[in-house]
């Protein structure tokens, strides 16, 4: 009877083992798939953190060859005021046409003004007509 209830027991264990084995190993088989997604989840996290580390410092070595090129063209635009500014300095006082020149368009100017001046007008304009067609009396 001792190996009755001895066998009874061993068997009854056996099941039980083989049970929670079961239950067991499919959690460690979740766990491990888990495992397996964080591991996969870091790992692209980490490339993702490197791919911005390295589009963030491209930016910023963009960024500063255009600092660059705006200071270089700032420059560039001083010394150019510079040497404008010299230029209309130096050239103040020279005229830009010759003095034949100068009187001959002041002149031109002053026949222009007279011919519209509506004071030495006394002829009518070419388009106006002398003798009316009638075509507009009432």
């Amino acid at each position: 009877m001792d190996i009755i209830i001895s066998l009874s027991i061993f068997v009854a264990g056996l099941v039980i083992g083989i049970v929670a084995t079961r239950l067991l190993s499919t959690a460690n088989q979740e766990n491990q798939r888990l495992e397996k997604e964080v591991a996969e989840s870091r790992s692209s996290f980490k490339t993702y953190q490197q791919d911005v580390a390295a589009h963030l410092q491209s930016s910023m070595d963009l960024l500063a060859q255009m600092n660059d090129a705006c200071n270089s063209a700032m420059l560039q635009m001083e010394k150019s005021t510079e040497l404008l500014n010299k230029v209309n300095q130096e050239t103040n006082g020279m005229p830009f046409f010759g003095a034949e020149t100068e009187a001959q368009l002041q002149a031109m100017a002053k026949m222009q003004r007279r011919k519209k001046n509506p004071e030495n007008l006394t002829e009518p304009p070419r388009d106006y007509s002398a003798d009316p067609s009638g075509l507009f009396d009432k």
